[in-house]
């Protein structure tokens, strides 16, 4: 099966596609990752925030969200990156950081993009031309680090 990448400004989402995505999240960084923190933060529906989405036979597999630089002091920043854990192993993780460094590129051309990850996945970003940016700090008890590219 194929994977049909979706990347829509917030205001283009259907009430179905936002569930899904809110389910898909809180599934993974809530229940798996036992981690209780208001997941639903106010901006998925703010400035020109984008959803990217992988569905494959109308089941979302893996998702991530753009929130654009002029509601973030200048970077475009990547953040809510999750796989479905029934799509884990398939490589659908490098699938969607390509698909969305060209929807980053697309919709802000040149800007510098941003992402705060798990620090265990340093190396995994680095091959996407992302380099460390400060220190490591713990959110939700589980380190992460700073990461800039371009």
């Amino acid at each position: 099966m194929s994977i049909d990448w979706i990347c829509k400004h917030h205001s283009d989402l259907g009430k179905e596609q936002l569930y899904a995505i809110l389910q898909l999240r809180t599934q993974v960084f809530v229940v798996e990752q036992k981690c209780a923190y208001q997941d639903v933060d106010g901006q998925d529906l703010d400035g020109d925030t984008c959803h990217l989405m992988g569905w494959e036979n109308d089941t979302l597999q893996c998702y991530l969200r753009l929130l654009d630089p002029q509601s973030q002091g200048g970077d475009v920043v990547i953040g809510r990156v999750v796989t479905a854990p029934s799509a884990r192993g398939r490589g659908l993780g490098h699938e969607l950081m390509e698909e969305a460094l060209e929807q980053a590129e697309k919709h802000w051309p040149g800007v510098p993009v941003y992402l705060s990850a798990q620090a265990h996945l340093q190396d995994y970003y680095g091959r996407y031309g992302f380099v460390v940016v400060g220190e490591e700090y713990l959110e939700d008890d589980i380190p992460h680090i700073g990461m800039r590219r371009g």
